[in-house]
């Protein structure tokens, strides 16, 4: 009902009310002539036939002004009803705009945080990279020393057979042998320095897997090498998986795919980190990998305690979470689902409660196919 309807209403009814005061005004006045009439009058009174036709007509009033309030009153509550539907709907769009604008601002936080490690890791690989380049310098150089020392030792030893058994010198080397325990060192000193070499080179993986999973330009979109992101960004969240679970390798020949990796590599580092979260105490976690109708896909699964369906039907609702307050934010699948779709993919699970949970990745292999 609009404002100049409901106008009009109450003119009607303020009109109606003026036509009630005016019967009354003539029935109090027939009333008044009533009551001076002479008590010898004789036949039938004007002013009592005049007082019931004028109540006659106030009744005809007070029910057309009450019909009037009841119409007005039945608008009102349409009105009223429509304002608090309309109220409703205002209320909701707002709560999802508000939810849209958290979860943006959660994914902008995350992308600021990879931008962040980004040039951290550059910073610390060129740190870490000094040191690593002389002390794998100095082993290489120690390793040729130490071949020379045990060539030294040998002509030693052949000199010292030379000698008769008796002989004082003889028996003074085979003394400094034992207590050097000069054949226990010949096989762990090399030992030790390939251990040493192996080290150093596992640090140059890290800190190249660091660089690689949050790339400074992570912005840019170019042809990646899925197998390799999901390799290295396993190597990132080894420590949250090296004690839980078994990783076992099913990768296929992929070829190379149009995305932006470091956004990738942080979906890979949210499901792998999920996988071992579902693993309670021992278990098994599945990298596969291949090609299907024109998409590359890639698989991560785990032998956890698996989802039951009401919770794989909310999994990738923003702020969902399973997890006890304080262990989680229910933000990490929703911002992978929403990076898959951005990369015009879709994300698959497959679950069972006791059973695991696997979840598939699909991407386009050409730029601009659907999904």
């Amino acid at each position: 009902m609009t404002a100049g309807a409901w106008c009009e209403e109450l003119g009607a009814i303020a009109r109606t009310d003026e036509r009630i005061s005016e019967a009354i005004g003539r029935i109090n006045a027939l009333a008044l002539q009533r009551g001076r009439g002479t008590d010898d009058a004789q036949g039938e009174d004007p002013a009592e036939t005049g007082i019931e036709a004028h109540l006659m007509g106030l009744v005809g009033l007070l029910a057309e002004r009450c019909r009037a309030l009841a119409v007005a009153n039945e608008q009102l509550d349409a009105q009223l009803a429509e304002q608090v539907c309309e109220r409703e709907r205002e209320r909701r769009v707002l709560a999802e705009a508000a939810t849209r604008v958290e979860q943006t601002q959660n994914q902008l936080l995350q992308s600021e945080k990879l931008a962040a490690v980004g040039q951290l890791a550059a910073g610390v690989a060129h740190e870490i990279n000094n040191p690593v380049g002389f002390v794998s310098s100095n082993l290489g150089s120690l390793t040729s020393y130490v071949d020379r020392l045990f060539r030294v030792i040998e002509a030693y030893e052949r000199l010292e057979s030379e000698l008769p058994a008796d002989h004082p010198a003889r028996a003074t080397a085979q003394k400094a042998r034992t207590i050097a325990e000069i054949d226990y060192l010949r096989a762990d000193i090399p030992d030790l320095l390939r251990e040493s070499v192996d080290g150093l080179a596992r640090i140059k993986h890290i800190v190249a897997d660091l660089k690689d999973f949050s790339h400074a330009d992570e912005g840019e979109w170019q042809d990646a090498d899925l197998n390799r992101g999901l390799e290295s960004t396993l190597n990132i969240v080894w420590n949250e998986i090296k004690y839980k679970a078994e990783v076992v390798r099913e990768l296929g020949d992929l070829p190379p795919v149009r995305c932006i990796p470091a956004q990738m590599n942080q979906v890979f580092m949210n499901l792998l980190v999920n996988a071992a979260q579902a693993i309670e105490t021992s278990g098994t976690i599945t990298l596969r990998s291949g090609t299907m109708d024109g998409h590359a896909w890639v698989e991560i699964a785990d032998t956890g305690k698996g989802m039951p369906p009401e919770v794989q039907q909310r999994i990738f609702e923003p702020f969902f979470t399973t997890k006890p307050i304080g262990k989680g934010t229910g933000l990490g699948l929703s911002i992978s689902a929403d990076i898959v779709k951005r990369h015009n993919g879709r994300i698959e699970i497959r679950s069972q409660s006791g059973r695991g949970t696997t979840f598939r990745i699909l991407l386009p292999l050409h730029p601009g196919q659907r999904r």
